[in-house]
């Protein structure tokens, strides 16, 4: 019998030999939408990033991409506490961005490296399709995620690693339309990356807005 989720997840056409999905294109939507606010420091990047992670996981869930989905989980409570974050105190949405600190990207290696060990030796035992890079992809968008609640500019270097490493990691799982995602994302975390270094100089009533 055919189910809700089946449905969610079966090709609906073929592109480049691989099957295109509807949750595909949903992902694919909401992934961009969320990370076009997140580059003008918008706090509604929060609401769209938790419609993008339960539409992932159920992708995920179907390639057995176990660390990512368990991975969209994790980002949907974050993304709950990065909108309250952002949004605790009158103002907070238009404060500017953190500067980065050294200790971001030390702490940052420290953190994701034990953490990345540790989830790929559970995937290893939950016959995950790729342990190390889904590893990677986990351990590092935890703690890109963290900054991005701290409004921390220093997210932006850790989205963009994380970006290199899941095009390539998606193409191999005939996910073509979610490793375009991510290519799009690339493009777009080197452009909030530029634009945040603006908005660090400018007075703070002007963001937060949506242009």
């Amino acid at each position: 019998m055919n189910t809700g989720l089946e449905d969610f997840v079966s090709p609906i056409w073929i592109v480049a030999s691989s099957p295109i999905s509807v949750g595909d294109l949903l992902g694919f939507a909401t992934g961009i939408a969320c990370v076009l606010l997140a580059a003008r420091a918008h706090i509604w990047n929060f609401p769209m990033g938790i419609a993008n992670s339960a539409i992932l996981a159920l992708v995920f869930y179907q390639t057995r991409l176990f660390g990512d989905m368990t991975l969209q989980g994790v980002f949907l409570a974050l993304s709950v506490q990065g909108w309250l974050e952002w949004g605790r105190l009158p103002g907070a949405a238009q404060a500017p961005p953190e500067n980065a600190k050294k200790s971001d990207h030390l702490w940052g290696i420290v953190v994701t490296l034990i953490a990345a060990l540790g989830i790929r030796q559970i995937l290893v035992q939950a016959g995950g399709a790729a342990p190390w890079p889904d590893a990677f992809i986990t351990a590092s968008s935890l703690w890109a995620q963290w900054l991005l609640n701290r409004k921390s500019i220093a997210c932006w270097p850790w989205w963009i690693a994380v970006d290199l490493v899941s095009v390539p990691l998606y193409w191999s799982r005939h996910l073509p339309l979610i490793a375009a995602l991510y290519v799009v994302f690339l493009a777009l975390c080197l452009q909030g990356w530029s634009r945040w270094k603006r908005l660090l100089s400018e007075p703070a009533t002007s963001i937060g807005e949506v242009g």
